[in-house]
């Protein structure tokens, strides 16, 4: 190394030794743009001696080329990777930095300032400890720095350093350090950070950073370096209840089976009673199972595989916890949530919650309120945009055993999928839940849908019609059931017009709307599957996020999405209602194929191009696909 340790050089047995034992501090950098994140990360690198000869060689070839500080070394070019960071002097991605001390061991992100990379930023506070939020001595106290303080507080970080940087260029006054931690201290006690260490420096000239300066006599606080050291690493994890989320089921061979996975919190022992949630079902600790051998006990943040004493239904995703204490279990919370994704969040829209190692479907409702992180203002909303923080409420496909995260982040912290795309769209923290999760539950009725459907002699199915406006929907499916009314079989159409009369007809045409004015028409569809009918449902219903969710609440084979294919000119040249007009004219917002998108099927059962037969034929042969599913127990 270029400033290597004495004892790598002496002993590197010693050392490694020696490093085993340390204790790790996970924390973030984090402020508005330029306030020189990257600086300090590099700086502190290059103090701790974790710099290579090569690395060196390469920053000062790289600090003469690209750097910002006229030839000489550039720290921040250690830390920024990416072309783009190099070509704007910014940091756009996560950049996470190993670096130790003699007395610890340490992981750095350096997280982007710029407001559209706040996403990043949640990302890499996710883990941290502690937090070191930069200003910039010239600036003071910004937008960013309060939008990231917020976050920092958000996301439980209790461990804060408030680093006035470029102290160097505001002639090192008392009077504007002192300023900025006045303006600064009034707005963190206003969310919730209780306590900071203010500390005055400059990162590219090291002043305070890894030894007190002589600049600052005034300032009697220690130097960066130090209070990194002596902060104190969140141990009172092993002080609460025991909780293991399973990741994998471990099933060798016929005499062995497991439950693997990293402990969130608490301490296990065998003989220990243990309970498996959601299911309830209580066992004992048999085995405490490593590569090295069993243990006598496991604390947080250890993986390990129990072994229990019972034979007990234990999956993937359930969690293993003390049974004195057990986490709760339901399937409505409040919760606050951090919007990722350039698409907004739709309420009512269904995604992929995971949460540990449990992945379940959930629905959004309208948020209750967003937060102006500028001025904690909560203000009214119907959704919300990328790096928007709201406050919703979830409601799950199954039930999930869970922490409030202010008690337990590895329970209580969350991410949003997109289930189309895949794509992380938001991350969140569970609150509470809800008192109608608990008291509300599914009654058993004697009378069920197959017995329904035996007394009509069919199987009960939905009809799904979807396509543009004025592509023939309502006349093909108004077809269909006439002929399956003269066949004898029980049927209903829900249409889109008719329907907006009475139990949508609060709803609008906004893309929020259409999400609840699907969903809500889909759950009346399955009650009246359950009821054993067969049900046309003609909607537009452009979106497949929906559509997929109606499929997905019917059984196996009771779901028919028939698209109506008729392209927009076609459409548009039928214009019966007159509708495309109104909406070429202005008159009509938000109008399928015009200015809101209408996504076709991708694997719909049945085509109909309306181009090339009559309705009377696309009736025809939607029943005769239709034909073979009417007889029960088919």
């Amino acid at each position: 190394m270029a400033h290597q340790s004495a004892l790598i050089a002496e002993d590197i047995q010693a050392y490694l030794k020696q490093h085993e034992v340390k204790s790790l501090l996970r924390f973030i950098t984090c402020g508005s743009v330029d306030d020189g994140k990257s600086t300090l990360i590099g700086r502190l690198l290059y103090d701790s001696k974790m710099i290579f000869e090569d690395q060196l060689a390469a920053l000062e070839a790289d600090s003469k080329k690209v750097g910002t500080q006229g030839g000489e070394i550039d720290f921040a070019l250690l830390v920024d990777g990416l072309a783009a960071e190099r070509e704007q002097g910014i940091t756009i991605d996560v950049a996470y930095r190993f670096f130790s001390t003699d007395k610890r061991k340490f992981i750095v992100a350096d997280t982007p300032g710029h407001e559209q990379y706040t996403r990043n930023m949640v990302t890499g506070a996710s883990t941290a400890d502690a937090a070191v939020i930069l200003i910039d001595a010239r600036k003071g106290v910004l937008t960013q720095t309060r939008r990231h303080s917020f976050l920092v507080s958000l996301l439980g970080i209790r461990h804060v350093v408030l680093a006035i940087n470029k102290m160097d260029l505001v002639g090192w006054s008392q009077e504007t350090f002192e300023q900025i931690v006045a303006d600064y201290h009034d707005f963190a006690a206003q969310i919730g950070i209780r306590d900071f260490t203010a500390i005055p420096m400059s990162a590219l000239k090291g002043d305070n950073i890894t030894e007190a300066s002589a600049n600052t006599p005034w300032y009697a606080g220690p130097p960066l370096m130090r209070w990194l050291e002596d902060a104190p690493v969140e141990d009172d994890l092993q002080e609460k209840p025991f909780r293991m989320p399973v990741q994998w089921v471990n099933r060798p061979n016929l005499d062995f089976r497991g439950f693997s996975g990293q402990i969130a919190s608490g301490i296990v022992k065998p003989g220990q009673k243990v309970k498996a949630l959601p299911s309830g079902r209580e066992s004992t600790v048999e085995r405490i199972v490593t590569m090295r051998g069993d243990l006598d006990q496991a604390v947080a943040g250890q993986s390990v595989t129990i072994t229990l004493k019972d034979e007990i239904d234990v999956s993937r995703g359930d969690v293993l916890a003390a049974a004195s204490e057990p986490p709760e279990v339901a399937d409505q919370f409040e919760s606050t949530i951090v919007w990722f994704d350039d698409e907004a969040l739709l309420p009512g829209r269904p995604y992929l919650l995971k949460l540990g190692t449990r992945t379940v479907t959930a629905q959004i409702t309208e948020p209750k309120h967003k937060v102006n992180v500028n001025t904690l203002e909560k203000l009214a909303a119907t959704r919300l945009e990328l790096n928007e923080i709201g406050v919703c409420n979830l409601a799950l496909s199954a039930p999930i055993a869970f922490d409030p995260y202010v008690e337990n982040k590895d329970l209580g912290g969350f991410i949003l999928i997109d289930r189309l795309s895949n794509r992380t769209v938001g991350a969140g923290l569970l609150n509470f839940a809800l008192r109608r999760s608990q008291n509300i539950h599914w009654q058993a009725l004697d009378v069920h849908k197959e017995a329904r459907s035996a007394l009509k002699g069919q199987k009960p199915r939905v009809v799904w019609f979807t396509g543009l406006s004025g592509a023939g929907k309502s006349t093909i499916a108004n077809l269909v059931e006439k002929r399956l009314h003269a066949e004898g079989r029980h049927t209903y159409i829900l249409d889109g017009d008719n329907v907006r009369h009475g139990l949508n007809k609060d709803l609008g045409f906004t893309e929020e709307d259409r999400v609840e004015n699907i969903r809500r028409v889909a759950e009346v569809a399955k009650l009246m599957v359950d009821a054993g009918l067969i049900v046309l449902v003609s909607f537009i219903s452009p979106f497949r996020a929906e559509r997929r969710m109606a499929r997905e609440l019917m059984g196996e084979r009771e779901f028919v999405e028939v698209f109506i294919d008729t392209p927009l000119a076609e459409a548009e040249k039928r214009d019966v209602k007159g509708l495309y007009k109104k909406a070429r004219a202005g008159e009509l917002k938000n109008f399928t194929g015009i200015d809101s998108p209408y996504e076709p099927p991708e694997n719909g059962e049945i085509r109909i191009d309306t181009t090339a037969i009559s309705p009377d034929q696309a009736a025809e042969q939607i029943f005769a696909w239709l034909e073979g599913g009417f007889d029960p127990g088919i």
